[in-house]
């Protein structure tokens, strides 16, 4: 069996979940079967299982507006994956970056198409501040390959429940299968350079956040918790790769207001590489994660594997990855019934996550606690090697 996997992100252009979980769910496959990788990118490499082959489109002459030509480049860049020939089994679709491009492969080469759902568009409405109309359109691409694929993968029991209320799907296409953690790579290191590096004091504890600066990440709503934080550690912010400048003017405002009254507020601007990124997690004594919406977070169990103890809210698949008082704590947060979904009740929210970390940070015992089972949860449940046998599985059933 050969299956190709389409997606926007794969290494080394990594900035979100989904791209991890591409990266690691391809090369546990391609110990299974053959693997054809197409992503955006220069990527290319032929001589291997995976082969891996990135496309990229020149806008150089382009007069659309700025919010459109990412959409008009991943239209360009799917018909790209299509240019070449395809001789796969089955066509495995990540993003919505990557849909026009699997509807083509499954219409024109005949294939089925299994598709994985890493998040909903209707559930992201703060995506029109980054693609304008084009938001409308990824909305409408997203329900088409979805209506029209073979098989669904959903990333936890919520985000299977999404798609049966949001889309007319048949039930028994939609399957469960979690995003995955290699517990060999994310394990605890004793790295303090690589904390001295970047401006933090390795001799004092911190809380750290981990991921994008979105609004589906929560990002504004931690820093504004940070007033309501107690003194005495680090809080240090591992958050870049902004939707928007509007955002990134709002991070920059807001972090520099919270610095003018308390110290230790460390903000690095930038996806750091997985080496380094271990090191945060492990030496971290608490990982926080706000996020308004997740069909899973995968940042959450990095830091789980790494034995660090987490803070989240209790929102998508995060509840089906942090055990509250056995790995962490989840944080309650009631949000609007419709779009934009954020919390009613703002600074409410931002307290209680300030409440959440302030009872770990105070507590280094049970934090080592919650770290240790917190790993064992990781080793014992989300190995990748079984959720790529899981994976082939379901290509297998589609022949």
């Amino acid at each position: 069996m050969k299956a190709l996997l389409l997606t926007n992100e794969f290494p080394p252009n990594i900035y979100g979940g989904a791209g991890v979980h591409v990266e690691y769910l391809s090369r546990e496959l391609a110990r299974l079967i053959d693997v054809d990788v197409r992503c955006f990118g220069d990527q290319d490499v032929h001589d291997s299982n995976p082969v891996v082959k990135g496309v990229t489109t020149d806008k150089a002459n382009w007069t659309a507006p700025a919010p459109l030509q990412s959409v008009f480049a991943a239209l360009q860049n799917c018909l790209n994956f299509n240019t070449r020939n395809i001789d796969a089994d089955v066509v495995h679709l990540h993003t919505w970056y990557s849909h026009f491009g699997g509807l083509l492969a499954k219409m024109n080469y005949g294939i089925p198409m299994v598709l994985t759902v890493h998040s909903l568009e209707p559930l992201r409405p703060w995506k029109r501040e980054q693609l304008g109309g084009g938001y409308d359109f990824t909305c409408w691409l997203e329900k088409t390959a979805i209506e029209m694929a073979d098989a669904v993968v959903a990333v936890s029991k919520e985000t299977k429940e999404d798609i049966l209320r949001l889309f007319d799907v048949d039930p028994d296409k939609v399957h469960i299968i979690y995003n995955g953690i290699d517990p060999d790579e994310y394990a605890r290191v004793d790295r303090p350079e690589v904390l001295e590096k970047h401006g933090v004091d390795p001799n004092k504890p911190f809380v750290l956040f981990v991921g994008r600066i979105t609004r589906q990440k929560g990002i504004i709503h931690l820093v504004n918790a940070i007033k309501s934080m107690d003194e005495g550690f680090q809080v240090v912010l591992l958050a870049g790769a902004p939707d928007t400048p509007e955002i990134s003017k709002e991070m920059e405002d807001a972090v520099a207001e919270i610095q003018k009254t308390r110290d230790g507020v460390i903000w690095i601007p930038e996806m750091l590489p997985n080496d380094e990124k271990i090191a945060m997690y492990s030496h971290a004594q608490v990982f926080c994660c706000p996020s308004i919406y997740e069909p899973f977070g995968i940042i959450n169990l990095e830091a789980m594997a790494c034995e660090t103890a987490v803070v989240a809210s209790a929102v998508g698949g995060i509840k089906e990855v942090v055990v509250p008082e056995e790995t962490g704590l989840l944080v309650s947060v009631e949000q609007q019934t419709e779009s934009p979904f954020e919390p009613t009740n703002p600074g409410q929210f931002a307290t209680d996550l300030a409440d959440g970390v302030n009872r770990l940070m105070a507590d280094p015992e049970l934090c080592r606690r919650m770290g240790s089972a917190g790993r064992q949860r990781a080793i014992d449940v989300f190995s990748w090697k079984a959720i790529a046998e899981k994976t082939v599985e379901l290509y297998r059933s589609l022949q």
